[in-house]
């Protein structure tokens, strides 16, 4: 079922990357490797400033297409599912990961493809 639209995606941008900046230091991430606490900042970070970029309602400098938000999208949800593998996270670090890559993907797998009605 595809339903989550553009205006949809656009509004959970900010919030979702409010909490991959914030949520690793609430939970405590980072005890396997300090990398699981930080490569969600960074991608938070990351994410902010795509979001700003993208052309959507709620983009600010509309340069980036919404396609192109929504691929980097995929590959970060992707990324998120290996990324506990390839550094060794373990308990809660992985646990985080897994479950936003699998978040991200299904969120990018249910979204509803724009009609062009002029």
């Amino acid at each position: 079922m595809k339903f989550v639209t553009k205006r949809i995606h656009a509004y959970l941008d900010y919030p979702v990357a409010i909490a991959l900046i914030a949520l690793p230091f609430i939970l405590g991430l980072g005890k396997t490797n300090s990398l699981a606490l930080w490569f969600s900042v960074i991608t938070g970070i990351a994410a902010f400033v795509l979001t700003l970029l993208t052309d959507h309602h709620l983009g600010v400098l509309r340069v980036l297409s919404y396609k192109f938000h929504l691929t980097v999208d995929f590959i970060v949800g992707l990324t998120f599912i290996l990324v506990p593998f390839i550094f060794s996270f373990q308990g809660l670090d992985a646990y985080y990961y897994w479950v936003n890559g699998i978040t991200v993907l299904l969120v990018v797998s249910a979204h509803k493809p724009q009609t062009n009605i002029q």
